[in-house]
């Protein structure tokens, strides 16, 4: 009974290896290319008179908000966030949220058009939980929303506009409008590792969220 097998096995040579490797790297560069496009859109809704801004982006890019803010036809602006750990920490606000849209109004933004929307606190599921905050508040206070506009940043934004749609449902159309990241340069975000990060991130985390994530009634 033999217990081994002569085989012939394919090799690359050194010229063959060269070429399979620049093909790799040329499929990787391109795919690369199209990752921040593709998970960083800009769609809004025409008919959107309520501006939704995630509060926890950087600074850099809530100016960026302002400047979407006040060159559309918004009636209101929401900033979204939890609470904060601490007071002292925060500079005093008591929430993300409250922070943000304190930021947007020293930005030139109408007072009484910026309005807060803290979520509760949770380990987990943050945007779907401000999604549901956003859509709560909307009915606690009266308020019709049938278009909104949502402003992330980055490769964030696919994820949060699918979930906010997944929140709201088929009777409220939502827009997506993802502002440049200020703390890596997203175009070509494999030079950095806050933008290998959250890209790759965001790419797994999107995958997850369309395959496994079943929110609650």
């Amino acid at each position: 009974m033999a217990l081994f097998k002569r085989r012939q096995v394919w090799l690359p040579t050194w010229s063959g290896a060269l070429l399979i490797l620049a093909l790799l790297a040329s499929i990787g560069a391109a795919v690369g290319a199209r990752a921040y496009a593709l998970l960083a859109p800009t769609q809004p809704v025409p008919e959107a008179r309520t501006l939704v801004v995630e509060g926890w982006m950087a600074p850099g890019d809530l100016r960026q908000a302002a400047a979407v803010a006040r060159a559309g036809r918004y009636e209101r602006v929401l900033t979204t966030g939890a609470p904060t750990p601490s007071l002292s920490d925060a500079g005093g606000w008591e929430s993300v949220a409250a922070r943000a849209a304190a930021f947007l109004s020293a930005q030139g933004l109408d007072r009484a058009a910026v309005i807060a929307v803290p979520a509760p606190l949770t380990p987990q599921d943050r945007t779907y939980v401000s999604a549901v905050a956003v859509r709560d508040w909307a009915q606690r206070t009266g308020t019709r929303l049938d278009a909104i506009d949502l402003v992330s940043t980055g490769a964030h934004t696919r994820r949060s506009w699918l979930i906010y749609r997944m929140a709201f449902g088929p009777g409220v159309r939502v827009g997506a409008i993802a502002v440049t990241p200020s703390e890596y340069d997203a175009e070509h975000w494999w030079t950095s590792s806050q933008g290998v990060k959250t890209t790759l991130g965001e790419i797994l985390s999107l995958a997850w969220t369309q395959c496994c994530f079943w929110p609650a009634e």
